[in-house]
């Protein structure tokens, strides 16, 4: 019998993990229909997890084995009921970055690491209020010391502007609208105290920068859906449309749970009348975007190409995010076969993540960790280099 009091038919064959965050990036109907489907029956909520038995019923022969999903095999009962436990068996397949420093720099020694870095839940904590999702002044202060030795870009779902505003560093590349959106910084010398030399100038122009903006003729149609998008849902308490110049995000991280699909609904009328835009979903906000071929992944190759890197086989991407949309720069990390794709999660989640960090303190932590290595190497070479007659 389940805990719902609910006795189980047929034969049992395990226990699945899903993240609270997926589930509630659905509306009520839509999670039961899914899960349905899945053959799954709610067990347990423990924390930020709910755990369900797995079954799958086929049409006429009853409920038949499906595997585990490949991320979360292993996961059993004592795990299911235990989440520290079933996160430390999940981290055996991504293990944290933190603990596997040494491990993850060692390869890196005479290569170039360029650092992709996701803003919200991986810079930020996530927050209600979209508009206070600040950095603190220590993250700041490590993103700083980073982008000082490495080329760093903050590629982030945000509108570039808001981006910016929150993060205040000059030396940095902005990518907002998940990389719809790019600025390389001021091409001043003195922005890159470490790194001035590389071929990083070719994608600057003097003054504010370069921008690149693959989705520029979408921008009338993103302002027109903004306007109905608002009015459509001004009465549903608690919802918040956010312009993210080629994107629209409406959050419904404070919306009652029996107007989730009302809002949902209203969402998609307005979408229909623009066909070419598309619904996506990340941790309790849709976001409405244009279908163009372009993601994270595609912003993190565009940045890799600018900087001279498109065929390195000495540079390691370290991309650092905390959402599905970070997956497809995941992807091509994994595809270039070099590099470092870390997922920042506190509970077990699928993903093409190599390493893992738990939350933004951790993240803070990895990111002044990384900054001290630099350094160390840095100093360590120089000496060496004057030792052997070859520095000042």
């Amino acid at each position: 019998m389940d805990k719902e009091g609910v006795p189980f038919q047929g034969s049992f064959l395990g226990y699945y993990q899903i993240d609270m965050s997926d589930r509630k990036n659905t509306t009520r109907m839509e999670f039961t229909k899914i899960n349905q489907a899945r053959g799954l029956r709610r067990l347990m909520l423990t924390g930020q997890t709910q755990c369900f038995a797995f079954r799958l019923k086929h049409h006429d022969h009853g409920f038949v084995d499906r595997p585990f999903p490949p991320r979360v095999r292993g996961l059993d009962q004592h795990h299911c009921g235990d989440p520290e436990a079933a996160y430390h068996l999940w981290q055996k397949d991504h293990p944290s970055a933190l603990k596997v420093f040494d491990r993850i720099t060692k390869p890196a020694k005479g290569k170039r690491i360029v650092v992709f870095l996701d803003y919200d839940g991986t810079l930020s904590p996530i927050v209600n209020d979209p508009d206070r999702a600040f950095m603190t002044d220590e993250m700041r202060s490590a993103v700083k010391k980073v982008s000082n030795y490495f080329p760093t870009a903050i590629i982030s779902g945000r509108s570039r502007d808001k981006v910016k505003e929150f993060v205040r560093l000059e030396n940095v590349y902005y990518a907002g609208s998940h990389g719809m959106d790019i600025m390389s910084p001021p091409a001043s010398p003195e922005s890159f105290p470490s790194w001035k030399h590389s071929t990083i100038p070719a994608l600057h122009q003097k003054g504010n920068g370069t921008v690149f903006q693959p989705a520029r003729n979408y921008l009338p149609a993103v302002q027109e859906m903004l306007a109905a998008i608002e009015k459509q849902i001004a009465n549903i308490q608690g919802a918040r449309v956010e312009d993210n110049r080629f994107c629209i995000s409406v959050h419904y991280r404070q919306v009652k749970e029996e107007d989730l699909e009302m809002l949902e609904q209203k969402v998609i009328s307005v979408l229909q009348k623009y066909p070419d835009f598309h619904l996506t979903r990340g941790k309790m906000v849709m976001e409405i975007r244009p279908s163009i071929e372009w993601n994270k992944g595609h912003a993190l190759e565009y940045l890799l190409e600018k900087l001279g890197f498109k065929d390195s086989t000495d540079v390691l991407p370290l991309y650092i995010g905390d959402d599905r949309t970070d997956e497809d720069a995941f992807k091509v990390i994994q595809r270039r076969g070099q590099g470092y794709p870390i997922i920042v999660s506190s509970i077990p989640k699928e993903t093409k993540a190599s390493y893992s960090l738990r939350d933004p303190s951790e993240v803070l932590a990895f990111l002044s960790r990384l900054a001290r290595w630099r350094k160390a190497s840095s100093s360590s070479n120089r000496s060496s280099a004057q030792i052997w007659g070859l520095g000042d």
